[in-house]
């Protein structure tokens, strides 16, 4: 156990919204509550928050299941596997928030509000034209106990609003953060649940964290000055508090917060681009953390063992693709040829065709860009040289075929490859020998004049592989134009 009571087993919980893909952002916190619970042997658990019906989407909810299963973040407990503290959807634990919003206002610590969206829509106006944040004047709070009656039984539509505190300062330890103080006089006294009997997002938390035992709370740290609400919560009932665990935000490389709304990428995104989960949940592990080491590569197990939230930056993290694809590209080294073929292939079929071209050819051409690949559909990109006719050199190859001695080399080298029969790897390994024999070149200037003339690039993977794949008709017809 991290801090706290030793002697209670620590539990977290991953709570997203099922309104869309999972962006990163998301995914990072899953992964950070996943590892806080398995580092100490205790249970993380899945709680879907969809009390805003509105911004719900179909299918999101399995969304959730095939993001977190193919990143092997297992759910010890959660709608699809259910345990004692369900249901774990809030939709079907209306009931349960309904009695706790009552219980608060007999026990003088919430209040009903009548207040219409008419003098709620004035009260906004009139903060906005006083260049001031809007916060509810607290007027239902004044009704008499008649008052609030005889407006029910009339059935006038209320709230619940939480009674706040107006003075004094609300302290708390958050983790990663510290010593958080927040003044009482900016806390508003929020609705806890709606005139259609759904609670808000803060309420159903409280709630559903306490009846189902969780011990700490991970979340992004935009809560961090909210915290204080829920902790008046927790007293009022006089609930033991969680340990909080508030993480950085994630931002893009334009500074703003990750964000589903801005079209971000979400895991599926990234999957389907040939990034494999377990990349993923390496390169999103260390953002915003750092073990003690200064390694950089961990299997989701190594995580486990070593994970602690005390080393979660304040600071806020970036999301850096090409970090990701630095990370990712350790992973593609080491798949076997059938998961190298499976995140490859479907992108060269829907980019070029392969009619022509056996099995062989293309696990061969898939193999030898092993290397060379940072994501699965990467290979579409570096692979461009094999399908296209017409082959163009950039400004750099350019002036390195101007130099003394490259045309005769190619010339020879013409001549070598014309005079393979049998065509194999090994005898245009043998022709690019003679040609070095004959030209009286090594190195780079054997290789590149020989690479650029067949392929259009200075650099990449083994010559006489590539030659082979790209095939002795081709080889002999850009052979034909010596550019320089």
């Amino acid at each position: 156990m991290f801090t706290g009571d030793n002697s209670m087993k620590t539990r977290t919980r991953y709570a997203p919204s099922p309104t869309g893909f999972m962006h990163v952002g998301n995914l990072r916190s899953a992964i950070f509550e996943y590892l806080i619970a398995k580092h100490d042997n205790g249970d993380f658990l899945l709680r879907i928050e969809d009390t805003d019906q509105t911004r719900k989407v179909d299918g999101a909810v399995e969304f959730i299941y095939d993001t977190c299963r193919l990143c092997g973040l297992n759910f010890d407990e959660g709608p699809n596997n259910p345990g004692k503290y369900g249901p774990y959807t809030q939709s079907e634990r209306l009931e349960i928030y309904q009695k706790y919003a009552h219980e608060l206002v007999e026990k003088g610590h919430a209040y009903y509000c009548f207040c219409t969206p008419e003098r709620l829509d004035k009260l906004r106006s009139q903060a906005e034209e006083n260049k001031v944040a809007f916060m509810y004047d607290g007027h239902c709070q004044k009704l008499s106990k008649e008052e609030v009656e005889e407006k029910i039984k009339a059935g006038v539509p209320y709230v619940i609003r939480q009674k706040m505190p107006k003075d004094g300062v609300s302290v708390y330890e958050d983790l990663v953060y510290g010593k958080i103080s927040v003044e009482n006089r900016i806390l508003e006294d929020q609705i806890l649940l709606k005139s259609d009997g759904y609670p808000t997002y803060n309420f159903a938390n409280v709630i559903d964290d306490h009846l189902m035992e969780i011990t700490h709370v991970a979340r992004g740290n935009e809560y961090v000055m909210s915290t204080p609400k829920y902790n008046l919560l927790y007293e009022a009932f006089g609930w033991e508090k969680p340990t909080y665990v508030h993480l950085p935000m994630v931002n893009g490389s334009d500074g703003k917060k990750l964000s589903k709304r801005n079209g971000d990428a979400s895991f599926m995104d990234l999957y389907h681009e040939g990034y494999l989960p377990e990349a993923i949940v390496n390169y999103l592990a260390m953002l915003g953390w750092s073990p003690e080491t200064n390694e950089e590569i961990f299997t989701l197990e190594e995580l486990v063992k070593i994970f602690d939230p005390k080393r979660i930056s304040k600071a806020p993290a970036v999301f850096d693709i090409k970090k990701l694809q630095w990370v990712n590209a350790h992973y593609i080294k080491k798949l076997d040829p059938d998961a190298l073929l499976k995140i490859t292939v479907p992108h060269l079929k829907e980019a070029y065709d392969l009619t022509n071209k056996s099995d062989n050819w293309v696990k061969e051409l898939v193999l030898l860009y092993q290397n060379h690949i940072s994501y699965g559909k990467e290979i579409v990109k570096e692979t461009a040289l094999f399908f296209n006719d017409e082959i163009d050199w950039d400004e750099e190859c350019q002036e390195f075929m101007k130099q003394e001695g490259i045309s005769n080399t190619i010339r020879i080298f013409k001549e070598e490859i014309a005079n393979v029969s049998d065509w194999t790897v090994e005898n245009i390994n043998a022709a690019i020998q003679n040609t070095k024999e004959k030209a009286n070149v090594k190195g780079k200037m054997l290789f590149m004049p020989i690479r650029i003339q067949v392929s259009g690039i200075m650099h990449g993977p083994e010559l006489p592989n590539t030659i082979h794949l790209i095939g002795k008709e081709t080889v002999l017809k850009r052979l034909e134009s010596i550019k320089n």
